[in-house]
């Protein structure tokens, strides 16, 4: 292939590559012209140069992670949860390892401060590296993004909403169960949860409350144990500990497992 001319014409899907004098393959134009001789049908066609698919990739990757909804929760990763805290070994072990693949549920349960929120974001964090679309709320806020769309000035509707969170590839669902209990917000999420248990679409849950408290709709799909995935957490609240304590969880590099 050759560099294309800086003066051809530019299709509407792509941007040109910027630094006219960075790239050594199109000499600046971000396009290459195919090297095919007369008559064939690739001849004279101009492709993308890799500096421009690269451009193209980054806006991509810029454009998931203000989708996912995980901005606040960016430093809540993998590296910054500390397995050697007892009781959170298994749970860091299993999620790490489903961050790497999702596939059917997950659902954290354990009280305040035991990590539950950690590594759902975890898995999100990893998940949005690996550039898996995902979506992450806490349930009280997700509902309050669909009811935003009743403005008038929303920007999307709620179809828009309701249909890309019913099918986004990974849904992390952080707090359920403290959410409004009135019917609109109840059924809206059973929807949602329905919706997903049968396309059986990746999807992660966290909650401190007992199940037998949840809608017995949300609750019967949650105990199918061909699709979820129940991870007790019995971490005492992490918050509560001093610095001190902090320090010695902190001793030893943490061993990440290879999945």
């Amino acid at each position: 292939m050759t560099a294309a001319s800086p003066f051809a014409p530019i299709e509407d899907d792509f941007e040109p590559y910027i630094d006219t004098s960075a790239c050594p393959h199109c000499k600046g134009s971000g396009w290459l012209r195919l090297e095919s001789p007369v008559g064939d049908q690739n001849f004279g066609k101009l492709v993308p140069c890799e500096c421009t698919m690269a451009i193209k990739d980054r806006k991509a990757f810029e454009e998931l992670k203000k989708t996912s909804n995980i901005e606040l929760f960016r430093d809540l990763t993998f590296e910054t949860f500390n397995p050697r805290v007892p009781k959170t070994r298994e749970a860091y072990d299993t999620a790490l390892k489903y961050a790497k693949d999702p596939s059917d549920w997950l659902l954290f349960i354990g009280n305040y401060g035991c990590g539950k929120t950690h590594l759902a974001a975890a898995i999100a964090n990893e998940a949005l590296n690996r550039h898996i679309r995902l979506y992450f709320a806490v349930v009280p806020d997700l509902l309050d993004y669909l009811r935003s769309t009743f403005d008038p000035n929303s920007e999307a509707s709620y179809d828009q909403r309701f249909e890309m969170i019913r099918n986004v590839p990974l849904l992390i669902l952080d707090d359920l169960g403290t959410e409004n209990a009135k019917p609109w917000a109840r059924e809206k999420l059973y929807q949602i949860i329905n919706h997903r248990y049968n396309a059986k679409l990746p999807t992660v849950i966290t909650t401190n409350n007992d199940l037998d408290s949840l809608d017995g709709r949300i609750r019967s799909r949650l105990y199918d144990r061909e699709l979820c995935r129940t991870i007790l957490l019995q971490a005492d609240d992490y918050r509560l500990l001093d610095t001190s304590e902090r320090a010695r969880f902190r001793q030893n590099p943490v061993t990440r497992p290879k999945y």
